[in-house]
C-alpha cells in the first residue's frame, strides 16, 4: 500500500463536495484507489469501521461500494470483504475514473495510453464524419469551434466547447458504437487539457488544429479529415510530453 498522502485526507472527509453522500464517498474512495493509496488486492475498510470513522450511514457506504464495483475497481465477497481489483479490470474509460485519475498526478504511461486510444479512434471517426455528416452535424462542429475560439481552452466554457467539438464529430459518424465512446473521449480531452495547464499556460494555441479538422469534415474530404485529426492528437501529446521533460 502506498504511504499516506493527500488521498488519506480524501478518504477521511467526504463532506464539501456538493454531491449526494454516497457519490461523495465513492469519489473519495475512487481517488484513493486510482492514486495507489489502496493497491490491487488491498481490502477496503469494513462498512462498520468506515461509516464510524466518517460518521456516515452504512447504507451510504454500501451504495458507494456498488458504484466502485460497477466501474470495475473493487469486488465484494461474503466474509472476505471488499477488495481492490487488478488495474486491468478497471473501466479506465469511465468519465468518473478518468476524473479520479487526474485528481492526482497520473503517470505518463497512462496519459500515453489515452492518446494512443485517441489516435486509433479519432482519425478514423473524422474520416467517417467527413463522409456521412449532414448540415446539422457541420453546424454543431462549427458552433463548438467558435465557442472554443471565443472562450479559449483556459476556461471551463472553452473546454466544454472542446468536448462538444469531439462529441459532434463522433455523432456525425452515424456509428452507434463510436457514439458510445463520446463521454469517454470527451473526458479524456478535458482532463488532459486541464493537466497541461497545471504548471503553466497552454504551450501553444490548439484552435488552428481543430479548425483544420472542421474544414476537412465540412468539405467532405475524408483523407484530409483523418490526417488533420491525427496531427491534432499527436501535437496534443507532444505538448504534454514536453511538460514532462521540463519537469
Amino acid at each position: 500500500m502506498a504511504s499516506p498522502t493527500a488521498a488519506d485526507d480524501a478518504v477521511r472527509s467526504p463532506r464539501g463536495t456538493g454531491r449526494r453522500l454516497h457519490g461523495a464517498i465513492a469519489h473519495k474512495l475512487g481517488v484513493a484507489i486510482v492514486s495507489g493509496h489502496y493497491a490491487p488486492g488491498d481490502r477496503l475498510p469494513g462498512e462498520v469501521a468506515f461509516s464510524g470513522e466518517l460518521d456516515v450511514s452504512r447504507s451510504a457506504y454500501r451504495e458507494a461500494v456498488q458504484v466502485l464495483t460497477a466501474k470495475g475497481l473493487v469486488e465484494s465477497r461474503p466474509k472476505a470483504g471488499t477488495s481492490v481489483l487488478p488495474r486491468n479490470r478497471w473501466n479506465l474509460l469511465d468519465p468518473d475514473v478518468l476524473a479520479w485519475a487526474f485528481t492526482g498526478d497520473p503517470d505518463m504511461r497512462f496519459i500515453r495510453n489515452l492518446f494512443e486510444l485517441r489516435a486509433i479512434v479519432e482519425p478514423a471517426a473524422a474520416a467517417l464524419a467527413a463522409e456521412r455528416r449532414d448540415r446539422s452535424d457541420v453546424k454543431l462542429i462549427k458552433e463548438a469551434l467558435a465557442a472554443m475560439s471565443r472562450h479559449t481552452l483556459a476556461s471551463d466554457l472553452g473546454r466544454a466547447a472542446d468536448r462538444d467539438f469531439h462529441t459532434a464529430i463522433l455523432a456525425a459518424t452515424k456509428n452507434d458504437a463510436l457514439i458510445v465512446l463520446s463521454s469517454s473521449i470527451g473526458a479524456a480531452v478535458n482532463w488532459t487539457t486541464v493537466f497541461k495547464q497545471r504548471a503553466r499556460a497552454l504551450p501553444r494555441n490548439p484552435i488552428p488544429d481543430h479548425r483544420r479538422v472542421y474544414e476537412a469534415i465540412a468539405a467532405g474530404d475524408a483523407g484530409d479529415a483523418s490526417r488533420a485529426m491525427r496531427v491534432l492528437v499527436d501535437l496534443a501529446l507532444d505538448d504534454i510530453s514536453r511538460l514532462g521533460d521540463e519537469g
